[in-house]
């Protein structure tokens, strides 16, 4: 028997997209449930997914003291009640058909499957150029702890199975980076060491409509998820950006 899946999309005033990518995920995938987790926004994101009318679809709008992209696709995947969960981006960036193919791994064993972006052009050159940099730097973290590493661990693309990775986001809730992007890194960094990885090829694609929501924060963020050096690194930057360094030491 095939098993069940939910797609967790994060959203913020996507009051074009959200509904434009909900009825291109149901053409494309008509068993899978689509949930939308909200981030408070103040937009008619909301409105414009209920008259969808559409029973596998939902929109679930968040505590607003509880805001965060991570924190998003967390609660997400802890309340999809699936086999299987699966993350994408609702700006249309990543190509819903790799969606198949990643379903197809999980079908045949695998935990965790990354969607790694074979060509980033598309990100603009200095997201692309921090984007390798921030590999590079997450990758032999994770080597020094003995985790599990990617090609691509700041992946936004991203589809596991719910038996493996509800338990460690329940663990380990209070060391989850909540308010950064890069939830693989932190499913990576707690998750098991024998976790059966599965990667999933595409090419990233420009946002279709809107802006996107990424800040000068992000950076420092993710360098904060990297044990003490780059909580050092982080406050460093922080420092060069002018930007509020908002963890307790």
């Amino acid at each position: 028997m095939a098993g069940t899946c939910t797609i967790v999309i994060p959203t913020y005033n996507e009051e074009i997209n959200a509904p434009n990518i909900a009825k291109a995920l149901r053409e494309l995938y008509p068993d899978f449930q689509i949930m939308f987790m909200d981030d408070n926004s103040t937009d008619r994101s909301k409105q414009f997914i209920d008259e969808l009318n559409d029973p596998l679809t939902k929109m679930v709008v968040r505590d607003p003291n509880d805001r965060g992209l991570a924190a998003s696709v967390f609660q997400g995947i802890l309340e999809c009640g699936t086999d299987y969960f699966m993350t994408i981006d609702c700006d249309f960036q990543h190509p819903l058909h790799t969606i198949k193919g990643m379903y197809d791994k999980l079908e045949a064993g695998a935990d965790l499957v990354i969607g790694t972006r074979d060509d980033r052009t598309a990100m603009g050159f200095k997201r692309w150029a921090g984007s390798w940099c921030f590999t590079i730097f997450a990758n032999l973290f994770l080597l020094w702890h003995g985790k599990p590493r990617s090609k691509d661990n700041m992946s936004g693309l991203i589809a596991g199975r719910t038996s493996v990775y509800v338990p460690v986001i329940k663990e380990n809730w209070d060391k989850l980076e909540m308010q950064g992007w890069k939830v693989l890194l932190d499913l990576l960094r707690w998750g098991p060491k024998d976790v059966k990885i599965a990667e999933e090829h595409y090419i990233f694609e420009k946002r279709e409509v809107g802006e996107s929501h990424i800040s000068p924060k992000v950076p420092m963020m993710t360098l904060h998820q990297c044990g003490c050096f780059g909580r050092f690194l982080a406050k460093i930057y922080a420092k060069i950006k002018g930007i509020d360094y908002f963890y307790d030491d």
